[in-house]
C-alpha cells in the first residue's frame, strides 16, 4: 500500500515552503512562472499609518504593489479622489504608486495634511493601503514668561517646572546649565516623566542661576530652550544670623535647624491613581518623594509578582518600566517611599487595553475552476474589534454580486469558483484604539502541471540514511504525482517509500541498490509532465582504528592513531581537537595522515583528544584521554645516532605496491624524526641503492609504489637530530611482474643534420622504466600540413634514428613510443621537428645607410622572403669596412667588421666609425646552416669630427726670454685641420698659475718661437688642433727659460698685476722656418662651463666667467629644435647664476649665456630637459608654515651677522687692499646700491687690519658655482672661499702642481699679507 505522511520540519523546509505556495500566500517564486501567470495586485510597501513628515523636505508617501499584469495606482485624500494631475507640486513615481509632494520649491507641508489611501488595480482586482495620516512635525517656541527666583530653605522640597511647548512628535526633555553641561542627578535630585526637575530636599550647593530646561524635537533636529531658572537656598545658620540682627536681646526666637522629615510623595499626588496602557507598549509608572534623609523607592504588585525578564527600574528606582505589556499585566502597583522616620505609599491601578491584533490574518488563495475555498479573518483586542469585509476596496455589501461567495462573520466561503471570481478582499478589524487592514486575493487559475525541480538533479546520501527526492510542482487543478524508478520502471509503492503531499519521495533507509534514476510524473486534467533526478548512495565513513587511552611520562612522545575507511568518491578531512577545541598552535603537535603525534609532552598536554572525520555527506569521531605523569629521575643523558631498524617485513604484495614494516632501533635519547627508505634493483643495477621515500619518525609501516619488472630489495635508515643510523639489513627480494611500459621516451626532437635528412633523437628509458624484457622504440613521422600517412619503424634500445631523402627544411610531426615483449606504452604525444637546413638563397634588398654623426650610422634593409631562408632565421649580419680616410690619400689594410642582429630585425646601428672616412657595407641573412649571399656593397661617408691630440709637442732652445716649440700633426686628423691652438701661462715657485695666453697658429705650421718671456720662469703649455667641427684633445708640456747670466734682478713672476696685455702685444713670435710675428693676448673675455640643474618648471643656470670686471650678463633660452627667436632674461648684477622659471614640464630647452656690451660674446649652447609633470597635486613650498619659519630664522641670523660686521668695521682703519683698489679705481664702476641687493661703498673702519692668512683672489675674478644659487657656500661660508673685509671674494687654492686652464689660479697658504700681495691677482 502507498503510504503518505508529513516530513519532519528538520528534514523538509523546502517541502513546507512549496506547500504554502500552492495552498496560500502566493504562487511559487519562480521567475519564469511569474512572467506567465496572472495574479491580482498585492501591496508590497506603504508608508506608516501615522506618518509625521519634516515640513522642510519633500513629502514622499510610499505605495508599491506587484501583480500580473502590472497594476495601476490611484489615491484618495480625506475620503475623496485625489487628482494629482491638477496639482503641479505632486508627482507619482514611474511604475509605482509612490507620491512625491514638492515642498522644497515653494509648497507648504501644512496644505497637504490629511488622510491618504492608495489603490492598486489590475484586471484581477484591486488592493488598498492603510489610511495614512500625514502630519507635518512641529517644534514651537517656548511661550515667554516671567520667572521669579526660587528662594527656599535648606531641607525643603522643590519642583522646577519645565512645561515644554506641545510639539509633534512630543519633545525629549533634559536639563543643562549655561555651559551646556547636563545637571547631575541622583536619588535626591531627578527629572520626572513630565520633564519637571524634582528636589527631594534642597542643599546649599543647589544654589545657582542657570537651571535651564531644553526640549529637543528629533524630527526637525531642533532644540528649544526655556529661560534660566534661579534657585537660592538659605542655610539655617545664615538665616539665624539675619533674624538675630533684626531682633532685640530679649527675643529668644530663631529659625529651627534642619531636622529630619518623613517621606511625602511629590508625584503622583493623593493615595491612588489610574493608568491605561495598550497591549505591546511600554508601561512607565513613577513615584518621586520628598523627605530627609532622601527616601528610597520600592515597587510591588498587589496580589502578584512583577513580570520577570520584562521589568526594569530607572531613575534611581523612581520609575517602574515593564516592556511588551499584555492584559495579564493589569492590576494595582504600589510604590513605597521610605526613610528612617517612616514611609509613604501610592497605588496605581493599571488597565491594559488592546488595539486589534491578528489571530488569523487572511491569506492569498489560489484555486482552480470548480474548487472550493475559504478566507478567514480573525482578530482580537480590548474591546473586541469589529470585522468588516471589502471586495476590491468596496464594502462587500455594495460590491458586485458573486454567486460563488458567501460571507459568514469573519469568514468568506467560496463554492465552485470560476475564473471571474478572482478578486482582492480586504478585512478591516477595528476598535476604539486602532484598526488592522489586510489584503488577500482569490486567484482562480486553470494551468497545466509544471515541475519546478531542475532536471537531472543529483542527490547523494550515505547508505542506511533517508533520501528525499524533490518534485516541486505547480498546476491548477492541483496535479497528482507519481514516481518511477528508471526510465521504463513500474510505479513505486510499498512500505519502503513515503510519498509526501508536496511531491517529495522519501526513501527512509537508502541502500546501495537504491542508486539510480527516478522519474516524477505530474498530471491533471489539463496535461502531464515528468522530470528525472539521480540518486547516488555512498558507503559510510568508518574509523577502523580509533585512538586509545595513553599514559605518558613528562617530556616523552605520544601518538594517537585514527585510521579510517571511506567511500572512494568522497574526500575525507581529518580534524583533531583537544578538549573539544582546536589544537594548540605549537610545533610539537604533528598531524599525520592517520595519526596525531605530540613531541616533548608537558603537563598542559593532559586532556581529551578527538579525531573528527568529515566528508560532504557524513561525519564520524572518536576520542581518547591522555594522562601525563612525572618522569622518574634519570642519570646524565647521552645523545647519539639511532640504532638501525631491524626485522624488515614485506606484506600485502601486489603488482604495483607492497607494504614494508620494521621495528625501530634504540633512538639513543634523541627522538627519531623520520625514516628513509631505499631500494636496490637486483635485476638492472645490482649493488646500487636508490632513494625511495621517507616517513615521519612515528610511522613504522609504509605503502610503497612499485614498477614492473624490478627485483626489489629495501632497507631503512633512521634519522634523529644527531644524525643518520647505519642502514638496516636488506629485506627479502621481491620481483614484480612484467607489464607494458608506463611511459614513453622524453625530450623527443627532430633536427636535420643535412639538407635532405631528419635526425630524430630522444632520451631512452632507464632499465626499471622498461617494465619488462625486450625494450624497443616505435619511431613514427609524417610531413606536417600534408595529408600523409604515418611512416613507422621499430628500432632497438637506442636514442637516435635518421630519416633520409627529406625535402629541405620542412616541418614534421614526430612521435616515439616505447614497447617491450608484453606490448606498447600509451600513445605518445606528438612533437614538431624540421628536416635539415640549407644556406639562404637570396640577399636582403633595398639596403640604405643613414649617417647620424661622424662615428655612428644606421643601416636599413628589407627582410628576405621566409621561403628563401631555408632554415631557422637567426638574424642578419652586416659586414662593413673602411675604404680610405678622406683626409689622407694613402690606403691601408682593409679590416672587415661584422655586426650580427638577432631575429627578424630590419635595421641596426654601426658604432665606432672613424670620422671623415669612406666605408662600404653589405648585409647577409643567417640561418642555422650559415650565411646567405651578400647584398650589393653600399658606399657611405662619415662627416668630419674633432681631431686627436697632436702626435707630440717638443720645447727646445730655451734662452733668457724665448722658447722654441715643435709639434707633430694629429695621428687621426678626422677632417681637414684649420689651425692649432696654443695656450700657455707662467707658474711661480709656489705652483700658482699666472694669466692664460692663447695663440691661433695656421694648420701648415709645425714649429714656433716664443719671445719676450720672463727669465728663469716655468711655463705650462696646452696645445691642440682644430677642424671645422671643433677642437680636439690637448697635449701639455712645461718648460723653463734660463737664468739671467748677468745676475740682474727682475721682478718676480706674478708681481703686481702679472702679465699685461701690452707686454704680449709687443712680443714677437718667430717660426723656425721663417720669422712670423703674432700678437699674444690673454684668453678672455670668455664664458665657459655652462651647467644646468632642471626641475619640473624651472632650471638653475650657472657658468664661469673670465674677463674684465663689472660685466652685465644675460641668459638666452628657447625650445630645443624650434625655429622661434631666443628669449632673453637680464641677470641682476654680475652674478654667475640665474633661475629660469615658468618652464614647461618634460620639454627639452637650449640655453646660452652672454655679456652686455661685448658684440658676439656669448657661451656655447647647452641643452637640458625639464622633469615630467607630476600626476598628483604638488604642494607649494612657499606656502608651507615650516618653510616660512625657516626663512624668518635665516633672515634674523643674517641681520645679526650684519650688525656684528658693522660693529667690527668701526674698530679700525683702511687696509692695503683697500688702498690699492682706491688707487686703481675704475671711474665707470659705481658703488652698488641697497635697492638692487648689493653692497655699497667700502667702509674705512678697518684700514690697517691685515688680510686673513692664506687668502687669495683669482685673476679672472670668477666665483665657481657648485651648489644651488641660494647656498651660502657660494658667498664664502664654505671651505673653498670666504668674504674679505671689504665684501670682495677671496678664493683659496690647494696648491696642486697641475690644473686645467679652466680652473683659474691656485695658491698655497701665504704666511703674511705680503705673500698675499705677491700672489697673482
Amino acid at each position: 500500500m502507498m503510504k503518505k505522511r508529513s516530513i519532519p520540519a528538520s528534514k523538509a523546509s523546502l517541502v513546507l515552503f512549496l506547500c504554502q505556495m500552492i495552498s496560500a500566500l502566493d504562487v511559487p517564486l519562480d521567475s519564469k512562472l511569474l512572467e506567465e501567470l496572472l495574479q491580482p495586485p498585492t501591496i508590497t510597501r506603504q508608508s506608516p499609518k501615522d506618518y509625521i513628515v519634516d515640513p522642510r523636505e519633500n513629502i514622499v508617501i510610499q505605495c508599491e504593489a506587484k501583480g500580473k499584469p502590472p497594476p495601476s495606482f490611484s489615491w484618495t485624500r480625506n475620503g475623496t479622489h485625489f487628482d494629482i494631475d491638477k496639482d503641479a507640486q505632486v508627482t507619482m513615481k514611474p511604475n509605482s504608486g509612490t507620491l512625491v509632494i514638492n515642498i522644497m520649491n515653494g509648497g507648504k507641508a501644512e496644505a497637504y495634511e490629511g488622510i491618504y489611501q492608495c489603490t492598486a488595480r489590475n484586471e484581477r482586482g484591486a488592493a488598498i493601503s492603510n489610511n495614512i495620516v500625514v502630519r507635518p512635525s512641529r517644534s514651537p517656541l517656548w511661550t515667554k514668561e516671567r520667572l521669579e527666583p526660587n528662594q527656599v530653605r535648606e531641607g525643603d522640597s522643590l519642583v522646577l517646572h519645565c512645561r515644554p511647548p506641545v510639539g509633534l512628535p512630543p519633545p525629549i526633555i533634559f536639563w543643562m546649565d549655561n555651559a551646556f553641561q547636563r545637571l547631575p542627578q541622583s536619588e535626591r535630585v531627578s527629572q520626572g516623566l513630565n520633564g519637571d526637575l524634582y528636589f527631594s530636599n534642597v542643599q546649599p550647593e543647589d544654589t545657582r542661576e542657570d537651571y535651564i530646561c531644553y526640549a529637543r524635537f528629533n524630527h526637525t533636529q531642533t532644540i528649544q530652550q526655556k529661560q534660566p531658572i534661579s534657585v537660592k537656598v538659605f542655610s539655617m545658620d545664615s538665616l539665624n544670623d539675619t533674624i538675630a540682627a533684626n531682633l532685640s536681646d530679649t527675643d529668644i526666637y530663631g529659625a529651627k535647624p534642619v531636622t529630619q522629615r518623613q517621606p511625602v510623595l511629590l508625584t503622583p499626588t493623593g493615595s491612588t491613581s489610574t493608568k491605561v496602557e495598550l497591549r505591546g507598549n511600554v508601561l512607565l509608572l513613577e513615584c518621586i518623594a520628598a523627605g530627609i534623609p532622601t527616601p528610597v523607592i520600592r515597587w510591588i504588585k498587589e496580589g502578584g509578582e512583577l513580570p520577570a525578564n520584562r521589568t526594569f527600574f530607572e531613575n534611581f528606582k523612581k520609575t517602574l518600566k515593564i516592556i511588551d505589556v499584555s492584559e495579564a499585566d493589569s492590576g494595582n502597583y504600589k510604590c513605597i517611599a521610605r526613610n528612617t522616620l517612616g514611609s509613604a505609599h501610592h497605588v496605581i491601578s493599571v488597565t491594559v487595553k488592546a488595539a486589534p491584533y491578528w489571530i488569523t490574518a487572511p491569506r492569498n488563495l489560489v484555486l482552480s475552476p470548480g474548487e472550493d475555498g475559504t478566507l478567514i479573518c480573525r482578530a482580537n483586542g480590548n474591546p473586541k474589534p469589529n470585522i468588516n469585509w471589502l471586495a476590491n476596496g468596496v464594502p462587500i455589501a455594495i460590491a458586485p454580486e458573486d454567486p460563488s461567495r458567501r460571507v459568514d462573520g469573519d469568514t468568506i466561503i467560496f463554492s465552485h469558483v470560476q475564473e471571474r471570481s478572482s478578486s482582492v478582499y480586504q478585512c478591516n478589524a477595528s476598535n476604539e484604539y486602532g484598526y488592522l487592514l489586510a489584503n488577500a486575493f482569490v486567484n482562480v487559475l486553470a494551468e497545466p502541471p509544471r515541475i519546478l525541480t531542475p532536471a537531472n538533479k543529483l542527490y547523494q546520501v550515505i547508505a542506511d540514511s533517508p533520501a528525499l527526492l524533490d518534485c516541486a510542482y505547480f498546476g491548477s487543478p492541483k496535479p497528482e504525482i507519481e514516481w518511477f524508478k528508471g526510465v521504463k520502471g513500474s510505479t513505486l509503492h510499498g512500505n519502503e517509500y513515503v510519498f509526501h503531499d508536496n511531491g517529495t519521495l522519501e526513501i527512509p533507509v537508502a541502500q546501495k541498490d537504491s542508486t539510480g534514476t527516478y522519474t516524477c510524473v505530474a498530471r491533471n486534467e489539463l496535461g502531464k509532465i515528468q522530470n528525472e533526478v539521480q540518486l547516488e548512495v555512498k558507503d559510510p565513513t568508518v574509523i577502523i582504528k580509533q585512538p586509545e587511552y595513553k599514559v605518558i611520562q613528562r617530556y616523552g612522545q605520544v601518538s594517537f592513531e585514527c585510521i579510517i575507511k571511506h567511500d572512494s568518491t568522497l574526500l575525507p578531512a581529518v580534524i583533531w581537537l583537544k578538549d573539544h577545541d582546536e589544537l594548540p598552535d605549537d610545533e610539537r603537535f604533528l598531524v599525520g595522515k592517520d595519526n596525531l603525534t605530540i613531541m616533548n609532552v608537558t603537563d598542559k598536554d593532559d586532556g581529551t583528544y578527538t579525531c573528527i572525520v568529515n566528508t560532504t555527506l557524513d561525519s564520524v569521531s572518536a576520542s581518547a584521554v591522555l594522562t601525563v605523569v612525572a618522569a622518574p629521575p634519570t642519570p646524565a643523558i647521552i645523545y647519539a645516532r639511532p640504532n638501525p631498524p631491524f626485522d624488515l617485513e614485506l606484506t600485502g604484495q601486489l603488482e604495483r605496491s607492497i607494504e614494508l614494516s620494521w621495528i625501530p632501533g634504540d633512538e639513543n635519547n634523541s627522538p627519531i624524526t623520520n625514516f628513509v627508505i631505499e631500494y636496490e634493483d637486483g635485476l638492472h643495477e645490482p649493488g646500487v641503492w636508490h632513494y625511495q621515500t621517507e616517513v615521519p619518525g612515528t610511522q613504522t609501516t609504509v605503502q610503497l609504489k612499485l614498477s614492473p619488472y624490478v627485483n626489489y630489495s629495501f632497507r631503512v635508515i633512521a634519522v634523529n637530530e644527531i644524525g643518520r643510523s647505519q642502514p638496516s639489513e636488506p629485506s627479502e627480494q621481491y620481483l614484480t611482474k612484467s607489464a607494458n611500459p608506463d611511459e614513453n621516451p622524453s625530450n623527443v626532437q627532430g633536427i636535420g643534420s643535412e639538407p635532405d635528412n631528419l635526425v630524430i633523437t630522444w632520451k631512452s628509458l632507464k632499465g626499471f622504466q622498461s617494465n619488462g624484457p625486450g625494450l624497443q622504440y616505435k619511431v613514427s613521422w609524417r610531413q606536417k600540413d600534408v595529408d600523409d600517412e604515418w611512416t613507422s619503424v621499430i628500432v632497438a634500445n637506442v636514442s637516435k634514428y635518421i630519416v633520409s631523402g627529406t625535402p629541405t627544411f620542412v616541418p614534421y610531426e614526430i612521435k616515439v613510443q616505447a614497447l617491450n615483449d608484453l606490448g606498447y606504452a600509451p600513445e605518445p604525444s606528438e612533437v614538431i621537428g624540421h628536416s635539415g637546413e640549407d644556406l639562404p638563397m637570396v640577399a636582403p634588398g633595398n639596403v640604405q645607410v643613414h649617417v647620424i654623426n661622424s662615428t655612428l650610422a644606421k643601416v636599413h634593409w628589407d627582410p628576405v622572403p621566409v621561403k628563401t631562408v631555408r632554415g631557422h632565421l637567426q638574424g642578419y649580419k652586416v659586414y662593413y669596412w673602411k675604404i680610405q680616410s678622406l683626409s689622407r690619400r694613402s690606403r691601408r689594410h682593409v679590416e672587415k667588421k661584422i655586426l650580427t642582429f638577432r631575429g627578424n630585425k630590419t635595421f641596426g646601428m654601426l658604432p665606432g666609425l672613424e670620422p671623415y672616412s669612406s666605408y662600404k657595407l653589405n648585409v647577409r641573412v643567417v640561418n642555422g646552416k650559415g650565411e646567405g649571399p651578400a647584398s650589393p656593397d653600399k658606399v657611405f661617408k662619415t662627416p668630419e669630427g674633432v681631431p686627436s691630440s697632436p702626435s707630440f709637442l717638443k720645447i727646445t732652445n730655451p734662452t733668457l726670454d724665448s722658447l722654441t716649440l715643435e709639434w707633430g700633426s694629429p695621428t687621426h686628423p678626422n677632417g681637414v685641420l684649420t689651425s692649432y691652438i696654443l695656450k700657455f701661462q707662467p707658474i711661480n715657485n709656489t705652483h700658482e698659475l699666472g694669466p692664460l695666453v692663447e695663440i691661433r697658429i695656421p694648420a701648415n705650421e709645425s714649429s714656433l718661437i716664443l719671445k719676450n718671456l720672463n727669465y728663469s720662469t716655468r711655463y705650462k703649455f696646452y696645445f691642440n688642433a682644430q677642424t671645422s667641427v671643433g677642437s680636439g684633445s690637448q697635449i701639455t708640456e712645461e718648460a723653463v727659460t734660463i737664468m739671467d747670466e748677468a745676475g740682474i734682478l727682475h721682478p718676480a713672476v706674478g708681481a703686481g698685476k702679472g702679465y699685461s696685455e701690452t707686454l704680449f702685444a709687443a712680443s714677437p713670435v718667430m717660426h723656425t722656418v721663417r720669422p712670423t710675428f703674432y700678437k699674444v693676448q690673454p684668453l678672455y673675455p670668455r664664458i665657459r662651463n655652462v651647467t644646468t640643474a632642471a626641475a619640473e618648471t624651472y632650471a638653475n643656470i650657472s657658468w664661469e666667467y673670465e674677463g674684465p670686471d663689472h660685466v652685465n650678463f644675460y641668459v638666452e633660452y628657447g625650445v630645443a629644435g624650434s625655429k622661434e627667436d631666443w628669449k632673453k632674461e637680464i641677470v641682476n648684477g654680475s652674478r654667475s647664476f640665474f633661475v629660469l622659471k615658468g618652464l614647461t614640464p618634460g620639454t627639452a630647452y637650449k640655453v646660452r649665456v652672454g655679456a652686455e656690451g661685448l658684440s658676439g660674446f656669448r657661451s656655447s649652447e647647452d641643452v637640458f630637459e625639464t622633469g615630467p609633470a607630476m600626476a598628483s597635486r604638488q604642494v607649494d613650498i612657499a606656502t608651507q608654515g615650516w618653510f616660512i619659519g625657516l626663512m624668518c630664522a635665516v633672515a634674523l641670523l643674517i641681520l645679526i651677522l650684519l650688525i656684528v660686521c658693522f660693529i667690527r668695521r668701526n674698530k679700525g682703519g683702511k687696509y692695503p687692499v683697500k688702498e690699492k683698489e682706491d688707487a686703481h679705481a675704475d671711474p665707470e664702476i659705481q658703488p652698488m646700491k641697497e635697492d638692487d641687493g648689493t653692497f655699497g661703498e667700502y667702509s674705512d673702519a678697518e684700514d690697517h687690519k691685515p688680510l686673513k692668512k692664506g687668502s687669495r683672489t683669482p685673476s679672472d675674478r670668477t666665483v665657481k658655482k657648485e651648489d644651488s644659487d641660494d647656498s651660502l657656500v657660494d658667498y664664502g661660508e664654505g671651505v673653498n672661499g670666504q668674504f674679505n673685509e671689504d665684501g670682495s671674494f677671496i678664493g683659496q687654492y690647494s696648491g696642486k702642481k697641475e690644473k686645467e686652464p679652466a680652473e683659474g689660479n691656485e695658491s698655497s697658504e701665504a704666511p703674511s699679507p705680503v705673500n698675499a700681495m705677491n700672489s697673482f691677482v
